[in-house]
């Protein structure tokens, strides 16, 4: 059996454009359903949402079935034995939070890729230093069917890494430019929080930021990604030339769907307000 090609870092490297749909509710049978309506990419979150690894492994299971539908995970923070831990379960593609330094992506891409790989961007001929994935024979290999897995693992691993800071975008072209980093994303609303804007990711400040940021990212032959409800909103970043795009987050879409239904038989049903411009992660 072959090591299975990552789809979507294929798809990132060719920049032909995915769209996405964020789910927190952390459980298999709605993952599923997700699955079906055929997004090119479904983001399972560790960071705000209560999954473990065991729900994390479920989701990505359901999601399997779907072949046209890839499993991206959040990690909670960049910490070397937990992305160990989520790659053994056999997720390719990693999104990591709060990545404000060069540094701290290089170390990142390091904690992604086995040791004896020297070349950190998966691509040959570039030297660098080594990785320091820690070996096993755990599900990501199928329990060693795979049997070159160890040797064809690092160039099927996706790295992303989120750009949420007033810091992050200070060093943006040189996190972007970091070997072995697929992606940049970036998430409006910590970015907001961090420029002064709580809450208001449609500030023109933060829009100015992101599509300062998009520009940049793509300069530095990398695909940038974002999160957004707006459809306008997404549509105006894809044209910007934004890669990998989230449209909907599934705890939202149950939370406005149940109570828009019970407004329609209840005149006292509880509301839940429309989300604002730009309403995101």
């Amino acid at each position: 059996m072959q090591t299975p090609t990552n789809p979507f870092k294929q798809a990132l490297a060719e920049r032909r454009v995915q769209i996405g749909l964020w789910l927190g509710l952390a459980n298999p049978y709605s993952a599923e359903i997700c699955a079906g309506a055929d997004f090119d990419w479904l983001l399972i979150d560790g960071e705000h949402s209560p999954n473990s690894l065991k729900d994390l492994l479920a989701q990505a299971q359901a999601i399997a079935a779907y072949p046209g539908s890839h499993a991206i995970a959040r990690v909670p923070v960049g910490d070397t034995a937990l992305i160990k831990q989520y790659l053994d379960i056999g997720l390719q593609t990693l999104l990591v939070p709060m990545v404000d330094t060069p540094e701290q992506a290089a170390q990142l891409v390091r904690a992604c890729r086995y040791p004896q790989d020297d070349d950190v961007s998966g691509q040959g001929g570039q030297g660098g230093q080594g990785g320091m994935r820690g070996m096993a024979g755990a599900r990501a290999s199928r329990w060693g069917r795979y049997p070159n897995y160890a040797k064809e693992a690092n160039a099927q691993v996706c790295l992303l890494v989120q750009a949420e800071t007033r810091a992050a975008l200070q060093q943006l072209d040189a996190i972007a430019a970091t070997p072995g980093v697929d992606g940049v994303f970036i998430g409006p609303a910590d970015l907001s929080a961090s420029l002064g804007h709580v809450g208001n990711p449609g500030h023109p400040e933060v829009q100015a930021a992101i599509e300062d940021a998009i520009a940049r990212i793509l300069r530095a032959g990398k695909a940038p990604g974002i999160l957004t409800t707006d459809e306008a909103q997404a549509r105006h970043y894809l044209a910007l030339g934004a890669v990998f795009v989230a449209v909907g987050l599934d705890t939202q879409i149950l939370a406005r769907q149940t109570s828009a239904l019970a407004a329609r038989f209840k005149t006292d049903a509880p509301a839940v307000p429309a989300p604002a411009k730009g309403s995101v992660y």
